[in-house]
């Protein structure tokens, strides 16, 4: 069997920057089996399956080189970009799936593929894990949840830029992730209004380049902080990611860039 694979940069308009991710257009579910080891093969962060339904409703599942996710922020933005590029007249698209419901993505008039997304706004914890404490070398001034990950905010961003960590340790959090973030604030970083980090060593491996999901919950936290609803946001890893967030209630729309990086075909 021959499967057409397209990979997308995501959250960049440069090719190698941004966040990779597989997208695979099929007309049935695969073996679930199957979508792991395909996910594995590609070992991107994440590879997106999509199967449309007759009501003109696209069903996604996310799948890292460990285990399938939830919620996939980047590899939707991918996914929307390979749809809008195949069917030219697609003004909105409907994804559905399981933990998070329909989400509807559309093209802004500037371009990007913008996410409407719910809102995962975290709570703060009064007692902090000592898995997190003893798995990062700078102690946090404040730790949040929600049902992705523990949020690690630093006054400063070199705090975010060097922090190390022990994988070993953060895993015991499974199955929760960390994203550590702080206000931007420097020259470097004067048009963004925070910027972020995220490590899941538990889920998908070390450091993830850019991940969508995780600012529907970073984007209320500094909403609230910042006393504004629309900022823009950048993930601070090796190649680094922008994203626009707006909140808006009980939804988050994060918008992006996505640039093609290969079109090809897979034999399993």
């Amino acid at each position: 069997m021959q499967l057409e694979i397209n990979v997308i940069d995501a959250f960049t308009d440069t090719v190698f920057k941004g966040n990779s991710a597989a997208v695979i257009l099929t007309d049935n579910w695969l073996d679930v089996e199957l979508m792991q080891s395909i996910a594995f093969e590609n070992n991107l962060s994440e590879t997106a399956f999509i199967v449309a339904d007759n009501k003109g409703v696209y069903h996604i599942r996310w799948f890292s080189p460990l285990t399938e996710i939830d919620f996939c922020g980047h590899a939707t933005l991918a996914s929307a970009f390979v749809l809008f590029k195949k069917i030219p007249d697609l003004s909105l698209i409907k994804f559905s799936a399981k933990a998070v419901g329909i989400l509807t993505v559309k093209q802004t008039d500037d371009g990007k593929i913008q996410m409407d997304f719910p809102n995962t706004k975290p709570q703060k914890l009064d007692e902090i894990p000592d898995d997190l404490l003893a798995g990062l070398s700078i102690k946090p001034i404040e730790v949040y949840k929600n049902s992705q990950a523990y949020f690690v905010i630093y006054n400063a961003e070199a705090d975010v830029l060097t922090v190390a960590r022990d994988n070993e340790r953060l895993k015991q959090l499974a199955p929760l992730d960390v994203v550590v973030t702080c206000q931007a604030e420097s020259a470097d970083y004067k048009h963004y209004d925070f910027l972020s980090r995220y490590f899941w060593p538990a889920n998908g491996g070390d450091e993830d380049p850019v991940t969508g999901s995780i600012h529907t919950g970073l984007a209320p936290l500094w909403a609230e902080k910042l006393g504004k609803n629309e900022l823009l946001a950048y993930q601070a890893s090796r190649r680094g990611g922008i994203l626009d967030c707006v909140v808006a209630g009980d939804r988050v729309l994060i918008s992006g860039n996505a640039v093609q990086y290969m079109t090809g075909f897979i034999t399993v």
